[in-house]
C-alpha cells in the first residue's frame, strides 16, 4: 500500500519555479509533521522545509525567502512551492511524515536545475 504519494519533480531552468506535492494515506495515523528533505550526490540527506499540523514551519537557511510550504490537514497533504531555483537545489527530494515513534518516507523525486 502506497503511503506517501509524491509529484512535481523534473527539470527546470535556473531562476525557474516548480511545485512539489505529497499526499499521505489516511492509514497513517497521528501525523504531527510533514515536509520535504533532499539528498544530492555525495551528500547527506538534509532538511528543506517542514510544517506541523498546527501550521508551524521550519526552513533550511538556504531556501528561506524563496520556498514556501503549506498543508491541507483534511487531505493529509503538503505542498512545497519553489521559486528562484539554482543548480544547488538539484537533488532527490523526499517527502516525510512524522508519526509517533516512526517516520514515513516517499520514494523520492528528482529535481534538476540546469540550463
Amino acid at each position: 500500500q502506497v503511503q506517501l504519494v509524491e509529484s512535481g519533480g523534473g527539470l527546470v531552468q535556473p531562476g525557474g519555479s516548480l511545485r512539489l506535492s505529497c499526499a499521505a494515506s489516511k492509514t497513517i495515523f497521528s501525523i504531527s509533521t510533514m515536509g520535504w528533505y533532499r539528498q544530492a550526490p555525495g551528500k547527506q540527506r538534509e532538511l528543506v522545509a517542514t510544517i506541523t499540523i498546527g501550521g508551524s514551519t521550519n526552513y533550511a537557511d538556504s531556501v528561506k525567502g524563496r520556498i514556501t510550504i503549506s498543508r491541507d490537514n483534511a487531505k493529509n497533504a503538503v505542498v512545497l512551492q519553489m521559486n528562484s531555483l539554482t543548480p544547488e537545489d538539484t537533488a532527490v527530494y523526499y517527502c516525510n511524515a512524522q508519526a509517533p515513534f516512526k517516520d514515513f518516507w516517499g520514494q523520492g523525486t528528482q529535481i534538476t536545475v540546469s540550463s
